[in-house]
């Protein structure tokens, strides 16, 4: 039996990640992690946590390792199993024990004894009520917990702009559309338009796709499949651009 090893070399982040800070994050997590203590992200989807941690991994000059978890993830699929590879029996890590093994971060999105570079984090959206009932207290008090949200407009319209190269009036007006589907949460939408979604729509506006069509195919189809819905969304980045 053998074990696939990996090279620790390809987990680490080179070039800085663009993050703007909208609290003391950046100091708790650095102390958390002085102090060998797991983590917990608590925020919406699309506000920034993935990049939050990708930014604490080049920070902390450590390899990261992620995971993404799901409604039929097993313990195997952390740690690791065996599998037949040319009549030999080889075991292959999973983005735990890689992380274990390597001294790195391991970053499950969406949710054993460690040298001290070891970093356990996790993240959720409290948000949604099946990934609350499975997130018992017994596991939640284990964590040092972070919560995240959705940047003010000014800070949000700066990251959009970095990210994408988009004027400020556009990426002002992106940022105000997406307020006004944030306040529709709970009236015909589980959620709003993400930070993330933004960017998306404004990669598509910076390579000439017209305000309303980039609005349409990169956020509001991406919120809901009701009709009656995506008309009202449409009829607000109408409004807007």
């Amino acid at each position: 039996m053998t074990v696939q090893a990996i090279k620790p070399e390809e987990y680490f982040i080179e070039n800085e990640p663009y993050y703007e800070p909208i609290g003391d994050e950046l100091s708790v997590f650095e102390a958390a992690y002085k102090n060998q203590l797991p983590i917990l992200l608590k925020g919406p989807t699309g506000c920034g946590k993935t990049r939050f941690m990708e930014h604490m991994a080049w920070r902390l000059k450590r390899p990261l390792i992620t995971g993404s978890c799901h409604d039929d993830l097993t313990a195997s699929d952390l740690v690791g199993r065996y599998l037949i590879t040319g009549g030999e029996t080889v075991w292959v890590d999973g983005p735990l024990a890689r992380a274990v093994r390597n001294g790195a971060i391991c970053y499950l999105d969406e949710i054993v004894e460690a040298g001290p570079e070891f970093c356990m984090a996790i993240s959720y959206n409290p948000g949604y009520q099946s990934v609350l009932k499975d997130l018992k207290q017994s596991t939640r008090q284990r964590f040092v917990a972070l919560e995240f949200d959705y940047p003010s407009a000014a800070l949000e319209a700066k990251i959009v702009m970095n990210e994408t190269g988009i004027d400020a009036a556009q990426a002002e007006q992106l940022v105000k559309f997406a307020h006004m589907t944030r306040n529709l949460k709970g009236s015909g939408l589980e959620e709003g338009a993400s930070t993330r979604l933004l960017v998306h729509a404004a990669k598509l506006m910076t390579d000439g796709v017209s305000p309303v069509v980039a609005c349409r195919t990169c956020i509001a189809e991406a919120l809901t499949d009701d009709a009656e819905m995506l008309v009202a969304v449409h009829e607000l980045s109408a409004s807007v651009f």
